[in-house]
């Protein structure tokens, strides 16, 4: 009895077994046969190249180089060290060194692991010979952000870092991961969903070592499109050349279209920093207090000075508070109330043109006041101030126009005459950008438009119809924009006239000069203006951040209109 419970046992075992291997065979058999053959394929991903960056004629500002990475299919612990030992002769790096970059870029078994970038041809050619006899090494192809220019335009063109949290979470949506290269700053930034490249793979197969037996499959990755600037790169290298290493910024724009010619900002940063991961550089530039990843010409926020002048000018011909004969007595100083306000010089009499060739602060002061604030305020808006111009850079800042209702809702404080003098020389609250500045002087330029400044002309061939190209016509009387270039005519042609010195310039300019006084340090330098006069094609704002005067600001305007005119260029 004891014999027969037994071999029943034995065979309900035998039975159990067979309808496993059953279930293991035959139904499921297709499933574990895939999931074995999932197991023995890993896909090595293929980086395409990022698209290019070119200036207005096509010549390439960014570029993108082959540069080789280092790859290991991981296996078994042993393998890998000898692996490592081989190859730390050719590429130059200590068998430590390889050991750390594997142990911190291993996720799992079936994902190679990076562990050296940026090889050479020289060394990827020496790692391919060793590849007979080390099958789990990858040399991959990657394409590198490569700078001819160095830092030129590097606040315009941004640069390349890893991805963060904050884009990671506002752009997972678009297809962008984590460990992703996205642009920082500038056109990088702005434009990254064209110029990123599309990611392919090859597929291999391993054995069941995890050694490389024969590729399955590629998918060839696709560059990045190109992207095509308004910039021209000569203007850009002379703007640049002549800033030198004076803190400010200079643009230089077309001002019937908005086209940005040159931009420049200093001081500046090198864009390659963040591709090599110089981590002591970088942390430089984020802690100096000089603000180098600023790009001061539409982020920079600054008192206007004297350049404010023109707008207080139109709306005072506008509203018709004073007119071309009007004039005010300039001993040196004027009060308003009890307070005592100066002007830079005696002017003697002085009417509305002479008073703007002569930055004459009294009579502003006098005709400010017979403004009153909000009439400035208004008309400043007109200008486009106090809000961003929609150029198509990130971070571009809106600057700021007091009026009394903002002092009154914010600082809980009464507006007062001595606020509106103030306003009135573009000195107290008023903050405005360099861009800002060259779009209010394109409004002379081009008899009444107020245009959208931009950089970007096409995208892979096809040309950007910008939203903010459309031209905004301001409601002025054409008399009044002829008496004011008249006036900023006679800044530089009157012989006591602030510009002056640009009179010896074959090129007939007109413009205002403004000089801003600050709590610390010397005063910030002004000069917005464009030429030929009769027949202007370019705006050049300069603006020098603690630079002396505007006469220093129409000094460095002078040396890149003569570089410019020697090349020929003008």
């Amino acid at each position: 009895m004891r014999n027969k419970i037994f071999s029943l046992f034995l065979g309900f075992i035998f039975l159990l077994i067979i309808f496993g291997l059953f279930n293991l065979q035959i139904i499921h058999g297709r499933n574990f046969k895939a999931l074995s053959q999932k197991n023995c394929i890993r896909l090595i991903t293929q980086p395409g190249a990022r698209g290019r960056i070119l200036d207005r004629h096509g010549q390439v500002v960014i570029d993108s180089r082959l540069s080789y990475d280092l790859l290991i299919l991981p296996d078994e612990e042993g393998r890998i060290d000898k692996v490592l030992h081989a190859i730390a002769g050719v590429v130059g790096v200590a068998y430590s060194g390889l050991k750390d970059e594997f142990i911190k870029g291993y996720l799992s078994p079936s994902i190679p692991v990076t562990i050296v970038r940026n090889i050479d041809m020289k060394k990827a050619i020496a790692l391919e010979e060793l590849k007979p006899n080390l099958a789990n090494i990858v040399i991959q192809p990657h394409p590198l952000r490569d700078y001819p220019y160095a830092s030129l335009a590097c606040h315009v063109i941004g640069y390349l870092n890893e991805i963060d949290r904050w884009r990671l979470t506002k752009l997972a949506d678009y297809g962008y991961k984590t460990k992703d290269i996205v642009g920082f700053g500038g056109i990088e930034e702005k434009y990254d969903y064209y110029l990123r490249q599309e990611e392919g793979a090859l597929s291999v197969e391993v054995d069941h070592q995890g050694r490389f037996t024969r590729v399955v499959g590629f998918r060839p990755p696709k560059n990045g499109r190109d992207v095509q600037l308004t910039l021209d790169l000569r203007f850009q290298k002379i703007v640049e050349d002549s800033l030198g290493l004076r803190r400010g910024s200079v643009v230089i724009m077309d001002p019937f279209t908005g086209e940005i010619i040159a931009m420049a900002s200093f001081p500046g940063f090198s864009p390659v920093a963040f591709l090599n991961k110089s981590s002591g550089y970088i942390s430089k530039l984020f802690n100096n207090p000089g603000a180098p990843l600023l790009n001061r010409s539409i982020s920079g926020v600054f008192p206007a000075g004297s350049i404010f002048k023109v707008v207080v000018s139109v709306a005072a011909l506008e509203t018709g508070k004073i007119n071309l004969s009007t004039s005010f007595l300039c001993t040196g100083s004027t009060y308003v109330g009890r307070q005592e306000f100066s002007c830079w010089d005696k002017h003697g009499r002085q009417g509305l043109l002479s008073a703007i060739a002569h930055s004459c602060n009294t009579f502003f002061y006098k005709t400010g006041i017979l403004l009153g604030a909000q009439n400035i305020h208004d008309y400043a808006l007109k200008f486009g101030l106090s809000k961003p111009t929609g150029i198509d850079l990130p971070y571009e800042s809106s600057g700021f126009v007091p009026s009394p209702l903002w002092r009154r809702l914010s600082q809980f404080r009464n507006w007062f005459d001595g606020d509106t003098a103030n306003l009135a020389i573009g000195q107290g609250d008023l903050l405005v950008t360099p861009i800002q500045m060259a779009r209010m002087m394109a409004v002379f330029a081009n008899n009444g438009w107020l245009v959208s400044p931009y950089m970007v002309k096409s995208v892979a061939g096809q040309n950007i119809e910008h939203e903010q190209r459309r031209l905004g016509k301001i409601s002025l009387k054409q008399a009044t924009i002829n008496y004011i270039k008249q006036g900023l005519r006679q800044v530089v042609s009157d012989p006591s006239g602030t510009g002056n010195i640009l009179l010896s310039l074959p090129l007939g300019i007109a413009g205002k000069t403004g000089t801003v006084q600050v709590a610390q340090g010397q005063p910030h330098g002004w000069f917005v203006g464009f030429f030929p006069f009769n027949s202007p094609k370019f705006v050049i704002c300069v603006f020098l951040e603690h630079g002396g005067s505007g006469y220093m600001s129409c000094k460095l305007t002078k040396q890149i209109l003569e570089m410019l005119k020697q090349k020929g260029l003008l």
